[in-house]
């Protein structure tokens, strides 16, 4: 009489539950499936992306719809169990036969199964379902709609309010970690990875991180002859130069390579002619709080490629150019002109030795780590940050798995340091 019942139950229950597992999977991909993906396949026409979109702009609602439907067909289909079952065996046994059979049959057919399919291409499922999830929600919605409303009232007694406000930088961490997952998994380079972090790092980077240093800012004093002007302007690698007068902090204008060229050349060799104080152009002086994000953005209205930073004072910190930022995205960018980096040496031990101004973002890049910088630009900085001190040549510390001895100092300034495993 059990069997026969079961036998005769089977086909209504898969029927219901059949239907439960479609908008399961649909649940699943739809929140598993790619925004990135769904949102270029909307512009490319894809009319089930576009749906897939509409849908996740109020993803609980969408979640609320589904689960009502997926309750009422779980519940009913208990319900007919139950009662066709209690028909053959009634009393307990009856009902406990029937809640084991349902819940085996509602975990495989109704949850299990379909979640697993839907994971395995959730794009693709969700495109496939998005019609009958689109209907179902315009169904349930004004129920949905309600519950929201009744749900939100009662966390409001506790104390709870639920902010429909955006994180912004959700995408961006998502963006982050999606990066860090696949480069983990060997699917993005390391040279791609950074050039990820770099875009992502612009708006919470200060220029004062990456600037050079006022220290190692090559300038000229406007008061030198002209003869000696040109010649050690044109003896840098790079083609703008500070001028200054009296001292280095009054920068007076920045005079370009090319200017100055063009200014030899009108006046037909004549160098003592040449006017450099006509030809310099007017510095441009930005707070050293300025984010990378802004900056580059001003670079770009101003067409402008070089500026100087000061502090809330107006004292001059250092320089920032355009190449500075770019090379915070696409790492070290070389020409014939430049010099060969060597502020990181490798050694035969598997230690390293680096120069105490070397930033330890760039050090993170070239040896794939992750020492924090948030305290300190440089390794020098990180060292001293950490050893609470400034440290002599031959201290050595041991901090972040590493540790870190000091070669050399001039004065409070650290200039080598030795980095080994620890």
């Amino acid at each position: 009489m059990l069997i026969a019942s079961l036998i005769a139950l089977v086909p209504v229950l898969l029927l219901i539950l059949g239907v439960s597992a479609i908008f399961s999977a649909g649940e699943t991909s739809m929140t598993a499936a790619s925004r990135g993906r769904m949102h270029q396949l909307e512009r490319d026409g894809d009319k089930a992306a576009r749906r897939v979109n509409k849908l996740l702009t109020n993803q609980e609602k969408m979640i609320g719809a589904i689960l009502l439907l997926q309750n009422v067909l779980n519940i009913g289909a208990s319900a007919i169990a139950t009662i066709s079952i209690d028909r053959a065996i009634p009393g307990p046994w009856g009902a406990a036969i029937s809640t084991a059979f349902m819940t085996v049959m509602v975990l495989v057919f109704a949850e299990v199964l379909p979640k697993t399919l839907a994971i395995m291409k959730p794009d693709d499922v969700a495109r496939f379902l998005s019609r009958p999830v689109s209907w179902t929600v315009f169904i349930f919605g004004p129920i949905i709609n309600a519950v929201q409303w009744f749900v939100r009232a009662v966390l409001r007694l506790f104390g709870v309010r639920m902010s429909m406000e955006v994180d912004v930088l959700a995408a961006h961490e998502e963006i982050r970690g999606a990066v860090e997952y696949h480069h983990d998994e060997g699917a993005v380079q390391s040279e791609d990875r950074n050039m990820f972090r770099g875009v992502l790092d612009l708006a919470e980077l200060d220029v004062s991180q990456i600037m050079v240093h006022r220290k190692s800012i090559d300038m000229i004093d406007a008061d030198l002859p002209t003869e000696r002007i040109i010649d050690i302007a044109l003896g840098f690698s790079h083609t703008r130069v500070p001028l200054y007068k009296e001292n280095t902090e009054n920068i007076i204008g920045i005079l370009h390579a090319r200017d100055l060229m063009a200014a030899v050349i009108r006046a037909k060799g004549d160098i003592k002619s040449v006017d450099v104080m006509a030809i310099v152009r007017e510095p441009w002086f930005i707070p050293d709080t300025t984010n990378l994000k802004d900056q580059l953005a001003e670079f770009r209205r101003k067409k402008a490629h070089f500026a100087l930073v000061v502090d809330e004072y107006g004292a001059l910190q250092g320089l920032v150019t355009l190449e500075d930022i770019l090379e915070e995205i696409v790492g070290e960018i070389d020409d014939e002109h430049d010099a060969v980096l060597t502020a990181l040496r490798r050694q035969s031990d598997g230690s390293i030795h680096v120069d105490g101004d070397l930033a330890i973002r760039d050090l993170n890049r070239a040896m794939d780590w992750e020492l924090p910088d948030e305290d300190a630009v440089t390794i020098a900085g990180l060292v001293i940050h950490e050893a609470r001190t400034i440290p002599e040549p031959g201290q050595t510390f041991i901090f972040y798995g590493r540790k870190f001895q000091i070669l050399r100092r001039q004065r409070n300034q650290i200039t080598a340091i030795k980095i080994s495993p620890v």
